[in-house]
């Protein structure tokens, strides 16, 4: 990647299909004596076969942002669509099941269970969709964590692995429904160097080989710079969307 050129509205030439996640003039505030603003006046499409970096200083509004795209939360104003369908109007069970089909989470923390074993953490959003037999289920879980190298470990619990490890299978469960996209939080975040690249490549592969849509908040400038797509936020919005040019 050696240069970047505007998305200017995050166009990418896509105007004639459908986006994966649309979201139109979203701003979201806090209540309170003081109300706070989280973000303003979004607007952003994001496309099948992206990998997006989210990025800005602490306190700009990245990680509200993904919530917002990820149905964790609702905008004060303006709208979220998700392939074209508005979702602050959906019942919070139209919106838990369109986030168990469609959209997988990653968090700086893996959030997996310790009692369970990892093969049981990555069955666990099947379970919940409840569209494959418990049989379809085990295999496809084995199937997710030997792709990422952890065939040998699918009996063991979370505390028996190393960070990077248990951050791999985290990335393995939130592909268990087949999501077409994921939405990570600082996923390096608690990560050291080593293990923060190979969760890269992770996500990279995911993008590369696997046709779907990756997006990461990240504070890591330098893995932000390697991803094919950077919006930057300050003070709540965008202040820049940029294309890299991968060579």
């Amino acid at each position: 990647m050696t240069a970047t050129t505007s998305a200017s509205a995050s166009d990418a030439g896509s105007n004639m299909t459908v986006p994966l996640i649309e979201a139109r003039a979203v701003t979201r505030i806090l209540p309170g004596i003081v109300p706070t603003t989280l973000v303003r006046d979004i607007n952003l499409r994001i496309d099948a076969n992206e990998f997006i970096a989210i990025t800005g200083p602490s306190g700009s509004g990245k990680s509200s942002l993904l919530y917002l795209l990820g149905l964790l939360d609702l905008p004060t104003s303006g709208e979220v669509l998700i392939k074209g369908k508005a979702t602050s109007r959906m019942s919070e069970k139209e919106r838990a099941l369109t986030r168990l089909s469609t959209l997988g989470f990653v968090f700086q923390f893996h959030f997996l269970l310790p009692e369970f074993t990892i093969l049981d953490n990555v069955t666990l959003p099947m379970r919940a969709l409840g569209a494959l037999p418990a049989d379809a289920m085990r295999d496809r879980g084995r199937e997710l964590l030997s792709s990422f190298g952890l065939a040998d470990h699918i009996d063991k619990r979370p505390d028996q692995l190393s960070g990077g490890q248990r951050q791999r299978v985290a990335v393995a469960r939130a592909l268990a429904n087949e999501p077409l996209i994921i939405l990570a939080d600082e996923p390096t975040g608690s990560l050291d160097s080593k293990s923060s690249e190979q969760v890269f490549q992770v996500l990279r592969h995911i993008v590369d080989d696997h046709g779907k849509t990756v997006v990461a908040v990240t504070h890591h400038l330098g893995l932000a710079e390697r991803m094919d797509r950077r919006i930057e936020l300050i003070d709540g919005a965008i202040s820049s969307d940029e294309i890299a040019a991968r060579v």
